[in-house]
């Protein structure tokens, strides 16, 4: 994911020793505002029009997927 700052972490399932299949691995994409909690001042803003779009003012905060 070029040009964004989010963050993805792996995530393994829990599973039985008996379980003849291995574990896979899974990834998921943690939101922007988890990583960055504090906003800075004079930061980078979307023109009024797009961050409406967008659903945030800021373009670190923007993310590729649609809220949940």
């Amino acid at each position: 994911m070029e040009g964004t700052s989010h963050e993805w972490r792996p995530y393994e399932n829990s599973r039985s020793p008996f379980d003849p299949c291995p574990a896979r691995v899974k990834w998921y994409d943690v939101p922007p505002e988890v990583t960055h909690p504090v906003q800075k001042s004079a930061r980078r803003q979307f023109a009024p029009q797009e961050a409406l779009r967008k659903g945030t003012l800021w373009p670190e905060y923007d993310s590729p997927y649609p809220p949940a």
